[in-house]
């Protein structure tokens, strides 16, 4: 007898407290075999970990396609069977085997290169032990410009996170963080329509409690998210790295660890499942956030002009996204006068305030001529995980 069931991610996390591992998505079944119970008393349900795709539902414009996963599980994994199906009730497309052997069947991690078919496409992850208990995951894949023409016209949410410090319990107080801020968070919703939420004066602590919550939501595969960042920063010639300077940062913190590091917040970011990651700093020595301290600048693509809105915008929303952009290099930058934005500040307004010109699209290429004059170079480059031709839009309303 076998029963068959949702895999919440509230059960997975109790039932695999034992070898701290969880369930990151709610797309996951499982089976038990109960014809043996006696075998049911020390297994485990195998664990699929998704590394790529994150996301459920996922657009692509050709059918070749790569996937990553990782499966672990303290009882050995005897199979894992990859299938793509048009649906899940839906005959098999085709599927490939794969036996797990010596340490691999108890954690092994798989990467495949699949040829999928315009349309839509299920691949489907089976991993089964060797007491016959199942778990089974899916990723949606859409093939084909067509369908991404009509993606655009799905649910898409465009997400702001900004933290502002012009308060320090240590530093000296700034006189336009919040004020930048603020213009640029109604900028953002009125012309735009994203979703900002703004922190102010934040330690260290609050600052990285909200990341996690934006690391934790659900996005669909076009959803974007803004994260900025305005105030003081600094850097340590010893570690050979930037930080954010955080409400409660000490002055004389040799070990930097009342600070937030540029390392810690570029692996983060990297981590949201989020398809598109778009980060800016209005803080100085922000361009030691590239790792190399080099800036990049991709070429406007002139022939999406001729397509249309949605076309555009799926175009440019099919690659994962990991970009930059920072109000100086390794260096300090100006706070600007009061009540009258830090240089940096009043160039990005201004490019959110042409609503991207006669198409309404405003591009990061088209953004960073707005900012690239300014007397202290901007940095402008991608980090992680970031895609060949990737990028991040802002659309006006």
């Amino acid at each position: 007898m076998k029963t068959k069931g949702l895999f919440y991610l509230i059960f997975a996390t109790l039932a695999f407290s034992s070898f701290g591992q969880t369930v990151s998505t709610r797309t996951n079944d499982f089976e038990v075999d109960f014809s043996d119970p006696t075998r049911l008393v020390n297994t485990t349900i195998p664990v699929i970990n998704w590394i790529t795709p994150m996301t459920e539902t996922n657009y692509v414009q050709e059918g070749k396609y790569k996937i990553k996963f990782e499966i672990e599980s303290t009882t050995p994994v005897k199979n894992i069977i990859i299938s793509i199906k048009e649906t899940a009730e839906s005959a098999t497309r085709g599927s490939m085997s794969i036996q797990p052997e010596g340490n691999d069947q108890f954690k092994s991690t798989v990467e495949k290169s699949l040829t999928l078919m315009d349309g839509e496409n299920l691949v489907e992850i089976v991993a089964e032990n060797v007491d016959g208990t199942k778990t089974i995951s899916y990723r949606k894949v859409t093939v084909g410009s067509t369908t991404l023409a009509d993606a655009a016209k799905l649910n898409r949410t465009d997400y702001a996170l900004i933290f502002a410090t012009d308060q320090y319990d240590n530093w000296s107080d700034l006189v336009n963080p919040i004020f930048d801020s603020r213009t640029i968070a109604d900028e953002l919703r009125k012309t735009y329509g994203f979703k900002v939420e703004m922190i102010e004066n934040a330690t260290q602590s609050d600052m990285l409690k909200k990341i996690r919550e934006y690391g934790e939501k659900k996005y669909q595969p076009l959803d974007q998210l803004f994260i900025f960042f305005a105030g003081h920063g600094t850097y340590d010639q010893t570690f050979g790295e930037g930080f954010v300077v955080t409400r409660e940062s000490l002055l004389n913190d040799e070990a930097k660890t009342t600070y937030l590091s540029h390392n810690r917040l570029r692996s983060i970011a990297n981590n949201i499942p989020c398809e598109h990651v778009f980060l800016a700093m209005d803080v100085c020595f922000g361009g030691t956030f590239d790792q190399a301290l080099a800036s990049s600048r991709g070429a406007e693509e002139e022939v999406y002009r001729e397509q249309n809105q949605s076309e555009f915008i799926t175009r440019k929303l099919t690659y994962k996204t990991r970009k930059f952009l920072t109000s100086g290099g390794k260096t300090y930058v100006s706070d600007g006068i009061p009540g009258k934005h830090s240089p940096f500040a009043k160039s990005f307004i201004d490019a959110l305030r042409s609503r991207g010109g006669r198409d309404g699209i405003l591009t990061l290429p088209e953004l960073f001529t707005y900012v690239e004059k300014l007397k202290i170079q901007p940095r402008f480059g991608e980090f992680g995980d970031n895609a060949p031709g990737s990028d991040f839009i802002f659309v006006a309303r």
